[in-house]
């Protein structure tokens, strides 16, 4: 008897861990089930604490059921949702109260799901037919967008064939225009996918509907082609932009050049290039692009051919035209060429912008001549011409790999009076000031960020756990993880293995445990490595029952996460 009650207990015990994992992540929801903390089964949360009577509140030591905590009108409900059959009714009102009983726990599990799951749920049901699978879509009650558009479409797992049933369902509902900005949500999925037939039929199809292409959806479609290696299809399509109701013009040309050059076939654009020049005008944006593509690579003789043809067609190089001059140079380690160059540009009436700036300041930093960076740097500001986010990205991060973390802080301080910096910027920053020393300039640049606005990426909050936790300072990792939660950020694994791992080391064993039970009560499962250096440390301080406690857990966790694998290996909702 007693057996069978702590496996019921442990059932219960893990129905309430579940639910307030999910209440407390990523869907939010009321808490269906949970055990009182007062109740007896709260020795089954932590392994600090002894059990004082384990069946108070549901079985008694005696073995009489406790009425006040089991209901009958609650046994007969469960068993007549088990049978599916109505207690208080008649046998011919059996279908209807299995319909009201049956629909009300799939509506409440739905409602747990983001809108993008519950329509990317209907293709896992395997619905034979289009009309049963719309039916089923219809049935979702989704307040459908284009943002929810793009992430059933470029999330999961989803067929062509799925992709374009649910697009084609979704132009018809009232709320998303059949429009050329709705197509290229899905030319663009159907690209990523590698899905090119079927991205090319919704194209004719968008035609054939009298909805017209525009430069964006030719760039979607080149970009997917090129991105793939099938330079010869997106040449072919430029050759039919007509089926499309686009020109062969001048400002397509340069978006199937720039599609190239940024996929590094810089060779196959300069062919083209050259092969077309009869056929289409150029001007000088389509010489620029394929400058920047052999500058990239730093193919000086190629890039003074096309110059060359540039000026000889009439084009005088502006101020792109020499960035990526400067850049070629600076690649192929001619530096001094490259300030007689930037000097001469004021005498070629073109007085250098931002880029041309940014090209010298790279060049000099590439070669580790900082002052001579700075030099640059101070010029710019006499000239009046206001640094850009790359101007300061590109110092910070040449003094961040120097070592000169004074500098970097000091040019950090100018960059946010004068550009809020993007969250990138600022995960790249702390992520160079976490690969050494103490944690003290990470924090200075989070801080300082933090301060003037600046949104914080939730991996660069772990990364600031991980160097917190490597010198051992939990409380200032307990503020970093307060205010992820207040970025809307959740926990997960990694930022509990830092806890978990600064506590041990500070001596704060029980802490650690606590910390562990309440990441295996999420739903996380911190890696072996975490759990051996805890087990270890328990057992050198001779805490083996405690040890043996939360290896029980553990054992048991492990086995929920085998479970949970496979379920999403089906594809099964939780």
């Amino acid at each position: 008897m007693a057996f069978g009650a702590s496996r019921r207990i442990l059932s219960y015990q893990f129905q309430g861990c579940f639910l307030a994992r999910r209440g407390r992540g990523r869907y939010p929801y009321r808490l269906l089930y949970s055990p009182s903390p007062s109740s007896s089964l709260s020795y089954l949360f932590s392994t600090l604490d002894e059990p004082s009577n384990l069946f108070d509140g549901g079985v008694l030591g005696n073995g009489i059921q406790n009425q006040s905590t089991i209901d009958e009108r609650f046994i007969i409900g469960e068993l007549s949702d088990l049978l599916l059959a109505n207690p208080y009714g008649s046998v011919p009102n059996t279908l209807k109260e299995k319909h009201t009983v049956k629909q009300m726990p799939i509506r409440a599990v739905d409602g747990f799901l983001r809108p993008e799951e519950k329509l990317r749920g209907v293709f896992l049901q395997k619905l034979n037919g289009k009309t049963a699978i719309e039916h089923a879509l219809d049935s979702a009650d989704v307040n459908l967008s284009l943002d929810v558009i793009n992430e059933v479409l470029n999330t999961g797992s989803l067929g062509s064939e799925a992709m374009i049933t649910f697009f084609y369902w979704a132009i018809k509902q009232p709320t998303i225009a059949e429009d050329t900005s709705s197509y290229n949500v899905i030319l663009k999925a159907l690209g990523r996918r590698r899905f090119f037939d079927s991205m090319m039929d919704v194209l004719h199809n968008m035609t054939r509907k009298g909805v017209n292409a525009n430069i964006e959806t030719v760039s979607i479609v080149v970009d997917s082609l090129v991105k793939a290696h099938q330079v010869s299809k997106a040449l072919q399509l430029f050759r039919n932009l007509k089926e499309f109701g686009l020109k062969c013009d001048t400002e397509t040309l340069n978006v199937i050049l720039k599609c190239m050059c940024q996929r590094s076939h810089v060779g196959a654009a300069s062919s083209f290039f050259n092969l077309i020049r009869k056929n289409v005008p150029f001007n000088a944006m389509t010489y620029n692009i394929i400058l920047s593509g052999w500058s990239r690579h730093g193919r000086l003789s190629e890039v003074e051919r096309v110059l060359n043809a540039m000026e000889g067609d009439g084009f005088s190089p502006d101020c792109l035209t020499y960035t990526y001059l400067l850049e070629c140079l600076g690649r192929a380690n001619r530096i001094d060429d490259a300030v007689k160059i930037f000097d001469k540009m004021n005498e070629k009436g073109c007085t250098p912008d931002v880029g041309a700036y940014n090209a010298m300041i790279s060049n000099f930093i590439c070669i580790g001549d900082l002052d001579e960076c700075m030099t640059y740097y101070k010029r710019m500001l006499s000239n009046k011409c206001e640094p850009d986010m790359k101007t300061y990205s590109t110092l910070i991060i040449g003094f961040l790999k120097a070592k000169k973390v004074a500098d970097a802080l000091e040019m950090f301080d100018e960059m946010v009076v004068r550009v809020i910096p993007t969250t990138g910027a600022i995960t790249s920053f702390i992520e160079l000031c976490c690969s050494y020393g103490p944690p003290h300039a990470a924090m200075l640049i989070y801080k300082k960020a933090r301060k003037v606005g600046c949104r914080i990426s939730k991996n660069a909050y772990k990364l600031l756990m991980m160097r917190l936790s490597l010198f051992g300072k939990f409380g200032t990792l307990l503020n970093i993880w307060n205010e992820m939660q207040e970025s809307g950020y959740d926990p997960d694994v990694e930022t509990y293995e830092h806890a978990i791992d600064c506590l041990w080391k500070t001596g704060q064993l029980e802490n650690a445990v606590l910390v562990m039970e309440e990441c295996l009560r999420q739903g996380f499962f911190p890696s072996r490595q975490i759990c051996s250096k805890l087990y270890n440390k328990l057992l050198a301080s001779e805490r083996i029952e405690m040890a043996y406690r939360l290896w029980l857990k553990i054992k048991v966790a492990r086995q929920q996460e085998n479970l949970q694998r496979r379920w999403r290996a089906n594809g099964w909702h939780y």
